[in-house]
């Protein structure tokens, strides 16, 4: 009989942010992500408080409890933009990084390497980043993953029947109760359709009131003790006897302070739960081969860990996102076929993500997330600089095709 556990899965990401891109600078410059100014669109000043008040911490504190706990473990993902941030501006942290995996005990699971969408727009560059991403694995922390996570945990059947295809052993989802009706979250699930794939699924309530409610004094269990939440994992264990707890690296020190005292509760946690009778830790490919599938899962619609709706709408929910997305992937078959390495980058620099995240403009329940998040002063302000990228790269590609433009539309 297998141990009750924690499956802790953290996600480690920073995006090349678009600088104050104007029309002027389209056609002359083509150095969108270099602002050197003093806001949040200047990408090494933003790595650098987030190493300190982040990376560095917290990457010390794991190392002293895979060191302290033998059971102790995790998963982690880290996007090929992150990690080439680190190589310019903070090499320390990943050699941090590299200890963690070092011990054996600390998961790297893979992902787009541009944190992209790439699925919902194009498999082929879908795959090419999944292959570039688990080269650099390979290349930095001399492992090759067998474990997938979509960008922003975007899930779906066809996803699934990807990852299968590939032999992937796990797949990550949020587990999301429309989908899940009276199941627990806290079981293997098989996939539809698919052969070996095992899919875990986020406890969203038990992560949120880490990642999200910690630091909140209006919360109505503010301050939280890792008793009172380790008596809640107990309670929660009850369904079933994994607890995946899935959520940004960045929860620990950048989205919930030191002060909050995060840190201590985490360390503290970690304690309380090891010293509970037939209670462990399992990284997310232990776990899926740990345990027999409870049932079967299908969702044919996607599903994500954002927002009330869990869709895709934080980043394709209205046209300007709509048409950043379909502009940048019309330019695929030009910007491959340039063959340049500067221009291919680029373009996939401006897949991520974060960027179609910057344009969202739903203000109402989730609204003061977005803004929390982002850089610019506004939605429109962020597409406006994006697309003066984009249609600089149709300059790039007219001047290396010599042709009108390629794709219109």
């Amino acid at each position: 009989m297998n141990k009750r556990g924690i499956v802790l899965y953290l996600h480690v990401h920073q995006p090349w942010r678009v600088r104050e891109y104007s029309v002027f600078d389209t056609s002359h410059t083509h150095d969108y992500f270099s602002a050197a100014d003093e806001t949040d669109r200047n990408n090494k000043r933003v790595l650098e408080k987030v190493a300190d008040k982040s990376y560095r911490p917290m990457n010390a504190l794991l190392m002293k409890l895979l060191g302290t706990h033998p059971d102790f473990k995790l998963s982690l993902s880290i996007t090929g933009t992150f990690i080439e941030q680190c190589e310019a501006w903070a090499p320390d942290v990943l050699e941090d990084f590299k200890r963690l995996v070092a011990t054996g005990r600390v998961e790297i699971v893979a992902e787009t390497y541009y944190h992209s969408l790439a699925f919902f727009y194009s498999r082929e560059e879908f795959e090419r980043q999944v292959e570039l991403h688990r080269q650099k694995s390979q290349e930095v922390f001399g492992v090759t993953p067998t474990a997938l996570r979509n960008t922003e945990l975007a899930y779906n059947d066809e996803l699934a029947n990807w990852a299968d295809s590939k032999g992937y052993k796990a797949i990550l989802a949020e587990g999301w109760d429309p989908i899940l009706g009276d199941r627990s979250p806290n079981h293997v699930y098989r996939p539809s359709n698919t052969e070996s794939l095992r899919l875990l699924l986020k406890n969203y309530r038990l992560s949120d009131d880490i990642a999200f409610r910690f630091g909140n004094r209006d919360w109505q269990d503010w301050p939280l003790s890792a008793e009172t939440y380790a008596h809640w994992l107990d309670s929660s264990n009850e369904q079933g006897p994994l607890i995946n707890l899935f959520m940004d690296y960045e929860t620990f020190g950048e989205h919930q302070w030191a002060d909050t005292g995060i840190f201590d509760f985490f360390e503290s946690l970690v304690s309380k739960w090891l010293e509970r009778q037939n209670s462990t830790f399992y990284t997310v490919t232990e776990a899926s081969v740990s345990f027999e599938p409870g049932d079967e899962i299908s969702m044919p619609d996607t599903v994500t860990w954002a927002d009330t709706e869990r869709d895709l709408t934080a980043w394709l929910g209205n046209g300007m996102q709509h048409e950043a997305m379909r502009y940048l992937y019309h330019m695929e078959d030009d910007v491959m076929r340039s063959g340049d390495i500067g221009l291919i980058s680029d373009w996939r620099r401006l897949q991520t993500s974060d960027h179609a995240y910057y344009m969202c403009t739903k203000w109402f329940r989730d609204g003061d997330v977005h803004a929390y998040f982002s850089p610019y002063d506004s939605p429109y302000d962020a597409f406006l600089y994006y697309m003066n990228a984009i249609r600089d790269m149709r300059y790039r590609l007219m001047a290396y095709h010599n042709i009108g433009g390629g794709h219109h539309g």
